[in-house]
């Protein structure tokens, strides 16, 4: 099973790219983020028609989440929730379901403007929050992925130019941290369980010519659970997206893992 995510930065603008990639690159399982469209404006009749169920929470203007899947994975749909249980929060960022036996998580992490903000705080107690209901769910699902766009880029590694980023949001030693708790419920960071290229990052800024420069941040993930992640064959950043006429400014992140779906 094919599983990947994907910050389209908006699906009504994005919505043939979405298409275009999905047949070109054979996915079952695509989480989206950014949708930024309210839930009457979803193209679920145009995914379907390629194929693809949907599930989704969304908003005007702002975030919004969704999970596709290919017709013919089995999903069990009454286990579908949208945003964090017990965490009230009028933005809609999470929605999860259980595909083909795993446990799929779709994320949009809040970015949090910069430390020392109220969207910086707000960004830290929606991250506790997260951990606290992925403990409860890989207790529930031994099988489980979360994948999104978690604004944070773990490691300097994962940044193009660490010094310049230095004290920044999506690079702060509270939001690492915070990335550090989900690996220590065991979740493993699928990217880095291979081989991979230097400087390989998923998001690249539309100015200064970022992408042109690769001047990019590693910032769209895809965890896997403990009894998961030997299951994983693969990993890969595909940059072809970004190339296209009106790209979003993320990149897809793609998995193979070793399940029959």
């Amino acid at each position: 099973m094919k599983i990947a995510t994907w910050n389209v930065n908006s699906l009504k603008v994005r919505l043939q790219h979405v298409i275009d990639w999905l047949t070109e690159s054979g996915t079952d399982v695509l989480c989206l983020q950014e949708l930024k469209l309210p839930n009457e404006k979803f193209p679920t009749a145009e995914l379907e028609a390629q194929g693809y169920r949907s599930w989704f929470t969304g908003q005007k203007t702002y975030n919004g989440v969704a999970i596709l899947a290919r017709d013919g994975l089995v999903v069990d749909e009454a286990t579908v929730v949208r945003n964090i249980p017990g965490f009230e929060d009028p933005q809609q960022r999470v929605i999860a379901t259980t595909v083909g036996g795993v446990r799929v998580v779709s994320a949009y992490f809040p970015n949090g403007q910069a430390p020392g903000t109220e969207k910086f705080a707000y960004k830290l107690a929606w991250l506790d929050a997260m951990h606290d209901w992925l403990a409860q769910e890989m207790q529930r699902y031994p099988l489980l992925a979360l994948l999104g766009d978690y604004n944070i880029a773990p490691e300097d590694r994962d940044v193009h130019d660490p010094k310049a980023w230095e004290g920044q949001n999506l690079v702060s030693p509270e939001e690492r941290a915070q990335f550090a708790r989900l690996l220590d419920l065991g979740l493993v960071d699928a990217f880095r369980q291979f081989e991979q290229p230097e400087k390989t990052f998923t998001w690249w800024d539309y100015r200064m010519f970022a992408f042109r420069r690769n001047a990019g941040l590693r910032i769209d993930h895809i965890l896997l659970s403990p009894a998961l992640a030997p299951l994983c064959q693969a990993v890969d950043v595909d940059k072809t997206p970004r190339k296209w006429e009106q790209p979003s400014d993320h990149t897809p992140v793609v998995a193979q893992l070793d399940v029959a779906g």
